[in-house]
């Protein structure tokens, strides 16, 4: 995979999603960001993606970038938030991991959207159907988001005051 070429993925199952997740790990965004278009059963979250691809290039230190990014997840028939204030459009979050869990009658199931702090946004899909697109050229970020050993976030510096 070329680290310079923007990213346009799909997912059709819990393992593409799995994929688009690692991609997605550590991606931040505004609450402004989430969009629920229930007419069209669509789910879209805008966020500026960091570039693991990038960073973690064949053990070279390429530098530290971020893009900005589309998800849209289709067929979905509801959308459920914990933990994160409609009424805060600029708060900043961070995506941590997207991940399916299958409903008694598959396809159908859930798409977990979970973010560092304890929010989520659970979206009950009739099957999984996503996309990812990077929507423009990458940008330096200073460094790569870190996690410490108990699995808690640390904020990127990117968005750290």
């Amino acid at each position: 995979m070329d680290a310079a070429a923007p990213l346009k993925l799909a997912a059709l199952d819990a393992e593409d999603l799995a994929i688009i997740s690692a991609h997605l790990q550590d991606s931040v965004l505004k609450v402004r960001d989430l969009h629920w278009l229930p007419a069209e059963k669509r789910f879209v979250v805008e966020m500026n993606r960091f570039c693991w691809e990038a960073a973690l290039d064949g053990g070279r230190r390429r530098g530290f970038e971020r893009r900005r990014t589309a998800m849209n997840f289709d067929r979905v028939l509801s959308v459920k938030g914990q933990g994160i204030r409609k009424d805060t459009p600029d708060a900043v979050l961070e995506l941590l991991a997207v991940e399916f869990l299958a409903g008694s009658e598959e396809p159908a199931g859930a798409v977990r959207l979970i973010f560092a702090g304890g929010g989520e946004i659970r979206l009950e899909v009739e099957c999984v159907e996503a996309r990812l697109a990077d929507l423009g050229a990458a940008w330096q970020t200073n460094a790569m988001p870190t996690h410490d050993l108990a699995g808690q976030t640390a904020a990127p510096s990117s968005v750290r005051k």
